[in-house]
């Protein structure tokens, strides 16, 4: 599995925490999250996957809260691993991270999860507001294959 990130700290014990992240486009547009807490990022829309859930409804559930929009079925782009803390958990984390293509198909209103606001950018834009060297890869792969970048 490709990683991407932050080097692993020696002696540190990580959690495993399995996720699901939307490369989410609409009429030649991506729909991106910012996070406003604990440190201000892009990300794509998604989190952390919750115990006996599984990743599509994840998905769905987490790209909503964060952007206000429910999402066509996804079509999986892949998997990458990462090593980080995340301080809005306390938690030294090992994300799991699969990253799905999707389309948002309609706006329920603003996002619900406290912090959050949804983003339009253009492709090559979006690409270069995200924070993770992982989702920037996965974005521009889609980009690229659907003959946006």
């Amino acid at each position: 599995m490709r990683r991407f990130g932050e080097a692993l700290v020696k002696g540190q014990t990580y959690r495993r925490r399995p996720g699901a992240y939307a490369v989410l486009l609409r009429d030649g547009a991506v729909l991106l999250t910012h996070q406003a807490e604990p440190i201000p990022e892009y990300q794509l829309p998604g989190g952390g996957i919750d115990p006996g859930e599984g990743p599509i409804a994840a998905l769905h559930r987490e790209a909503f809260e964060e952007t206000g929009w429910s999402i066509s079925p996804p079509r999986r782009l892949g998997v990458y691993r990462r090593f980080t803390y995340m301080p809005e958990y306390d938690l030294w984390a090992e994300k799991l991270c699969s990253v799905w293509l999707a389309r948002p198909i309609l706006r329920y209103g603003a996002p619900s999860e406290p912090g959050h606001r949804a983003i339009w950018a253009e492709p090559a834009a979006a690409v270069e507001l995200l924070a993770n060297q992982g989702d920037r890869h996965f974005m521009a792969g889609a980009l690229r294959d659907l003959g946006l970048l």
